[in-house]
């Protein structure tokens, strides 16, 4: 009962209230039962035709739709290029005389939040820059709830990525020993993180929340006004943003461990479509003396522009957009910010500029999603079908990839430049400065909001107390928790959140240089969390012989390209009328075995209408391919659910395979990727469910299949 209370003392209701709502929990409570997800695909992810979830996303974008016709310009700050000048770290880089061929693959996170993001400290994270770097290497930190976290091996790179809008700014309001701290503004904050932070039940997390929700509005406001001084907040914003890089320079290790310095920008469209983008610098001796954010500009093309204006004066860097899938179909749509069709213009720009995006990471993957690729059964994977903050729907045209990938190939079919000939990698978005990529110990991203299974919504809140807080909330007009077949869990969309993902680079040394123009030429990969080393070139010469070459690698090097490069029918020289893909895949020996290599093509007719194919190429066990149906046979993969364990001979440690594309035409454009896939495992939310004793959530997947994704290889049409 001392849960109930607390939130009615927290919600500002009466006990008139707590009376009805005991009444009708006691006489009403007859909890529907929900449709039982598939084994490996959420139904809790699987909303976008249920009638509810419709009239309550029509709903809040008539809300969105007022705010923006009423709501003043949030632009706060001018932009400015002035340059904070350091020291320059040599790298030993022999970059221009190494071999392609003898590029390694190298694992990391280009996506951590710390202290100093204003919902990662709200959310409880007191770890520093200088804490998440220690964790990359292999050493334990503290999650906010107390326990430790600590990564089963070392990352090989790693970049804390705090938000720059309001970047240090709650910390400093909340920390009573700071100038700031004395600002009236400041008060409400103080004891927002005490020296033991709050517990992990519904009113501590709802009072979190509230302070999350008030703190930009109220800075906003008071900037606005005048109440908040610019230029006071501008000097703490730079004061974060140095320390940032300090210990982006401290831990930077060349040829062991590579630190990038870099931020993300926060912006949306007015219907909150996710628009953000981490910026990555190349170098730290040159860099802007603060982060370009949603206060400068609310447009990501402010942002390119900004980053042109910089590399003039000789500051490398790249944007890396995330979440597309949270965009509402903003992230990808057709017309630029001012409603404009896109150009050649933007195209350029827009490539000179996020050369890579962000595939996977924990609030879902971007790939594509089962209502756009009907014909791929792997499309339901770890889908996340809400914009970030209201529980509204994201529309799913110019939110996935793969259907940008198209629309790119139709662009280019009408003459404009393809903006959409980006890379892929993952990263996590923590917002605790520990990635949180592997199943067995995800704890989410949201610091002590988060800690617990039951705060994950993968395990439910018991007794009595659950179920009250459950009707006194719903009586409130807050959706925070839900009944699935009778027990109350966390609602929101926590419990699609993921256990992904990591960026996966090969280059030929682990420094700055040679990672970043990795980064630069495409030759990426994304993983859900394995590290799956996965490779994919083209060629006109390749041919079966090289299969049997210990040197087959540098030959792919020399006769053709790489993932993210292209092809052209101009480029035929050798014996073959079409290209060869090689694809090669090596499992991760902490993870599953590998169950297949698929190749993904998608391409446009002469009629400018787009398509996608899913082929299986390879096979565990050497199992044939089925022609007819181009997949591989069910190699008996197994996921026992009382412990998790699973049958590790049924897979493959590696897969490799040439294939030509028997559907190939000369005269169309085309792009091709590669994915591989794992046997099945545990889902985090099972593991969650085990370790308490419950059965595992009915509306969450049991299981799923970790994998990678390589880079698109583009095939330019004459």
């Amino acid at each position: 009962m001392k849960i109930v209370f607390a939130i009615l003392k927290y919600l500002g209701l009466t006990l008139i209230v707590l009376v009805t709502v005991v009444t009708l929990y006691v006489a009403f409570d007859t909890s529907p039962k929900v449709a039982q997800s598939s084994e490996t695909f959420s139904t809790l992810a699987d909303i976008h035709d249920d009638e509810q979830a419709i009239a309550q996303t029509k709903a809040i974008d008539a809300r969105l739709a007022e705010q923006a016709r009423t709501a003043p310009p949030e632009v706060l700050f001018e932009p400015e290029t002035e340059l904070l000048i350091r020291a320059k770290i040599e790298d030993g880089s022999e970059v221009a005389a190494a071999a392609p061929g003898a590029r390694n693959a190298y694992f990391g996170d280009l996506h951590v939040h710390t202290i100093y993001s204003m919902d990662g400290y709200s959310f409880g994270t007191l770890a520093t820059p200088d804490d998440a770097y220690r964790f990359a290497r292999g050493e334990a930190i503290k999650n906010p709830a107390g326990f430790d976290m600590q990564l089963s091996r070392p990352l090989d790179f790693y970049a804390v990525t705090d938000h720059a809008m309001f970047l240090g700014l709650v910390q400093a309001a909340a920390d009573s020993t700071t100038r700031f701290s004395k600002h009236n503004f400041s008060k409400p904050f103080h004891a927002l993180n005490p020296t033991v932070n709050s517990g992990t039940d519904v009113t501590s997390s709802l009072s979190r929340l509230g302070v999350y929700t008030q703190f930009v509005p109220k800075a906003v406001s008071w900037l606005q006004t005048g109440e908040l001084d610019r230029e006071e907040v501008l000097g703490i914003v730079r004061s974060a943003w140095e320390d940032i890089v300090n210990a982006a320079d401290q831990y930077y290790e060349p040829g062991s461990f590579t630190t990038f310095v870099g931020y993300e920008y926060t912006t949306a469209s007015d219907d909150v479509g996710n628009l953000h983008r981490n910026v990555i610098f190349k170098d730290s001796h040159r860099l802007p003396r603060e982060p370009f954010s949603r206060y400068h500009s609310q447009n990501p093309e402010d942002l390119w522009q900004w980053m042109d204006e910089l590399r003039a004066k000789g500051v490398e860097s790249l944007a890396i957009p995330h979440n597309s899938n949270a965009s509402n179909g903003q992230m990808f749509k057709l017309a630029d910010w001012a409603g404009d069709p896109l150009d050649d213009d933007y195209a350029k720009q827009r490539i000179r500029n996020e050369p890579i995006i962000e595939l996977t990471q924990i609030k879902g993957t971007s790939e594509t999603h089962p209502a756009l690729s009907t014909r791929d059964e792997w499309a339901g994977f770890e889908i996340m079908p809400y914009r970030i903050g209201p529980s509204a729907l994201s529309d799913l045209k110019g939110s996935y990839a793969r259907d940008a990938l198209l629309n790119g190939l139709a662009l280019e079919h009408q003459g404009v430049t393809n903006p959409f000939q980006f890379g892929f990698i993952g990263s996590t978005d923590t917002h605790s400065a520990a990635s949180q990529v592997e199943e067995q110990n995800f704890v989410s991203k949201l610091g002590i909001l988060s800690a617990s299974a039951e705060q994950r919504g993968s395990v439910p809140w018991s007794g009595l107390g659950g179920r009250l807080a459950y009707h006194s909330t719903r009586a409130a007009g807050i959706d925070f928790l839900t009944k699935v077949n009778g027990r109350v869990f966390t609602s929101w969309s926590g419990p699609t959140f993921s256990a992904s993902g990591l960026a996966a680079v090969w280059a030929e040394e682990n420094n700055r240089e040679s990672l970043y123009d990795a980064f630069r030429r495409k030759e990426v990969f994304a993983t859900s969390g394995p590290r799956i080393k996965l490779r994919f070139f083209a060629g006109y010469d390749f041919d079966e012989d090289m299969m049997n070459d210990a040197d087959r690698v540098a030959q792919a090097y020399a006769t053709g390209v790489s993932m993210g490069g292209q092809i052209s029918a101009a480029d035929v020289a050798g014996e073959h009328a079409s290209p060869g893909f090689l694809i090669m895949a090596v499992a991760d020996p902490q993870s599953a075995p590998l169950q297949r290599l698929q190749i993904v093509k998608g391409w446009i007719d002469s009629d400018g209408k787009t398509h996608e194919h899913v082929v299986d190429v390879a096979c565990a066990g050497g199992s044939p391919v089925d022609a007819e149906t181009n997949r591989c046979p069910d190699n008996g993969a197994r996921v026992d659910l009382s412990d998790c364990s699973i049958n590790r001979e049924t897979g493959a440690g590696e897969l490799a395979v040439l294939w030509r594309d028997p559907e190939f035409i000369h005269s169309q454009r085309a792009f091709y990727y590669a994915r591989v896939l794992e046997n099945p495992t545990c889902r985090w939310s099972t593991w969650d469910a085990i370790r308490a004793g419950v059965p595992p959530r009915a509306n969450l997947a049991k299981t799923l299949q970790e994998r990678a994704w390589s880079s698109p290889i583009h095939y330019l049409a004459e």
